[in-house]
C-alpha cells in the first residue's frame, strides 16, 4: 500500500482518508498494468478524492487534481476515466483540477486579485472540467416569478455518446460542490 502513496499528494501533508488510498491504489495498478497508460500515468498524481451519493442509488467519484498538471490528465482523460469506472463498478468517475477562490480585497487596498480566482470564474470552470470531454456550446440562466433560478447548459452532441448517460451525475456533483442547480441537455437542432 505504501508504493500506491505516491499518488496522492494532500495540502499541508494531511493523512489520506482509507477511500483516497482506495483510489490511489487504483492509479498505481493501472500505471503498473496497463501499457498504454504507463508512460502517461508515470508523473501524475491526485490531491484528493470523494465520493457523492447521486439521487437514487447511483453514486459518483470526484478526483481532484492538482492546476497545474490537468493538461496531462486531459491527455488520458478518456481512457483513464472508463479504467477507473471498470475499477469501481457502477460508479461514475469525474475528474476536477483543484482550484482556489480568493476573497475580494478590502477598501484601499493595493492588491488586485487575479480574474481566475474569483467565485464566478472558478465555479465555470468546475463546470467545464465536470464535462469534458463534451464542450459547452450555450448556457441559458431562467429567473422564475418566485426568485429561483435554473441554469440550462447545452453540451456539445457530437459528444452525445460519451456523456448522455452522465447528465444526471454532472447536475447532482455541481450542485454538491457549487451549491448551483444546473440542468444539462443537448441543443436541438432543426432540419430545414
Amino acid at each position: 500500500m505504501f508504493t500506491a502513496r505516491k499518488k496522492i499528494h494532500k495540502e499541508h501533508d494531511a493523512e489520506p482518508s482509507e477511500f483516497e488510498e482506495s483510489v490511489a491504489q487504483a492509479l498505481f495498478d493501472l500505471e503498473n498494468t496497463n501499457q498504454e497508460l504507463k508512460s502517461d500515468l508515470k508523473d501524475l498524481f491526485i490531491n484528493s478524492a470523494v465520493q457523492i451519493d447521486i439521487s437514487g442509488n447511483r453514486k459518483s467519484i470526484v478526483i481532484h487534481v492538482p492546476y497545474r498538471i490537468r493538461k496531462a490528465f486531459r491527455k488520458i482523460h478518456v481512457r483513464l476515466v472508463r479504467e477507473l469506472e471498470k475499477k469501481f463498478s457502477g460508479k461514475d468517475v469525474i475528474i476536477i483540477a483543484t482550484r482556489r477562490i480568493v476573497r475580494p480585497p478590502k477598501k484601499g487596498s493595493a492588491v488586485v486579485r487575479p480574474r481566475s480566482r474569483t467565485l464566478t470564474a472558478v465555479h465555470d470552470a468546475i463546470l467545464e472540467d465536470l464535462v469534458y470531454p463534451a464542450e459547452i456550446v450555450g448556457k441559458r440562466v431562467r429567473y422564475r416569478l418566485d426568485g429561483s433560478k435554473i441554469v440550462k447548459i447545452f453540451l456539445d452532441p457530437k459528444e452525445r455518446n460519451n456523456t448522455e448517460y452522465k447528465l444526471e451525475t454532472f447536475s447532482g456533483v455541481y450542485r454538491k460542490l457549487c451549491g448551483k442547480d444546473v440542468v444539462f441537455e443537448y441543443p436541438v437542432t432543426e432540419s430545414a
